[in-house]
C-alpha cells in the first residue's frame, strides 16, 4: 500500500459526525493536509528564523533581507514540495491531468501565495508590529483559504473533455 493510501485511511478514519454532515470529504481532506503542512511550515519558520537565520538580517551588497523574510525564503521549498504532494496524492486524488501540468498550475497558485504572504507579512510585522512568528500565523490563515479556492478550482480540477 502506498503512503498516500495509508495517509488517507487515516484521515478517512478522522471523518465522522458531525464533521461528515457538515464538511464535504475533499474539503476534509485538504483540511487536514492543509493542516499537517500548515503545522510544518509554522515549525519549520520558527526553527529557521531562530537557530539558522538568527533573527540577524542578511545583507547580500544589493539587498538587505529583514529575518521574518529570509526565513519565508527558507522555509518556502520544503512546504512548496510537501503541499504538492500531499494535495496531488490525498487531498484531491480525482484529478487525470498529469504530474507536469498539475506542477505547473500549483507553481503558478503558489506564486500569488507567494505575494500575498510577502505583503501579509510586511503588513503584520512592519506596519501592525506584530511579532514575526505569529505574524506568520496569520498570514498562513490568509493564504490557506486562497489555496484551497484556486486548487480546487484551478490546480486540481477534475479533467473533463470541455476543460483543456
Amino acid at each position: 500500500m502506498r503512503i498516500a493510501e495509508i495517509i488517507g485511511k487515516v484521515i478517512d478514519s478522522l471523518y465522522i459526525r458531525p464533521i461528515s454532515h457538515i464538511v464535504p470529504n475533499s474539503v476534509f481532506r485538504y483540511g487536514v493536509c492543509g493542516g499537517v503542512n500548515m503545522t510544518l511550515d509554522i515549525v519549520w519558520y520558527y526553527l529557521i528564523l531562530h537557530y539558522i537565520v538568527a533573527e540577524r538580517f542578511i545583507d547580500l551588497g544589493f539587498l538587505v533581507i529583514s529575518p521574518h523574510i529570509a526565513a519565508l525564503i527558507v522555509v518556502f521549498p520544503i512546504t512548496f514540495f510537501t503541499g504538492f504532494w500531499l494535495n496531488r496524492n490525498v487531498a484531491f486524488r480525482a484529478t487525470s491531468f498529469g504530474q507536469g501540468k498539475q506542477l505547473f498550475r500549483y507553481t503558478l497558485s503558489v506564486a500569488g501565495s507567494i505575494l500575498l504572504n510577502y505583503v501579509c507579512l510586511k503588513f503584520f510585522v512592519e506596519v501592525c508590529h506584530i511579532w514575526a512568528t505569529p505574524s506568520k500565523a496569520l498570514t498562513t490563515v490568509v493564504s490557506v483559504a486562497y489555496s484551497y479556492l484556486v486548487g480546487r478550482h484551478f490546480t486540481f480540477v477534475e479533467h473533463t473533455k470541455s476543460s483543456t
